[in-house]
């Protein structure tokens, strides 16, 4: 079960106040701020498992979640955004990936672009 970040009640945004020690019982108290990590949903924490899963294959990926390459993309550039990382710069390829999804370019002229890089 993962440690909630949301109050149940208003659904603010929780603060650890305290830790304890289950061995000695020792007890730690104050305001902590929590990793990066726990910015991420629960559909979040999915998709970086299943991208570990296929070991980063981004194509892989977008088969198996029945998705677009640019939008797997996407998804893992808000990610690393939540965690404190710059965005990756995009690809030739990928540009011209998301022209074609967006209707900006035909299937020919993605594929002339895409010889040509």
């Amino acid at each position: 079960m993962r440690m909630p970040d949301r109050c149940p009640f208003c659904k603010g945004k929780l603060e650890v106040t305290g830790w304890r020690c289950s061995s000695c019982g020792v007890e730690v108290k104050g305001r902590f701020s929590l990793p990066p990590s726990f910015e991420l949903d629960e559909q979040e924490w999915e998709f970086v498992k299943l991208f570990l899963e296929v070991r980063g294959n981004l194509s892989e990926l977008a088969k198996i979640l029945g998705i677009s390459y640019p939008t797997v993309r996407a998804r893992l550039d808000e990610i690393r955004k939540k965690l404190g990382l710059s965005p990756q710069p995009k690809t030739k390829r990928e540009e011209i990936l998301e022209m074609l999804e967006r209707g900006e370019i035909s299937v020919e002229e993605a594929l002339e672009k895409l010889k040509e890089t």
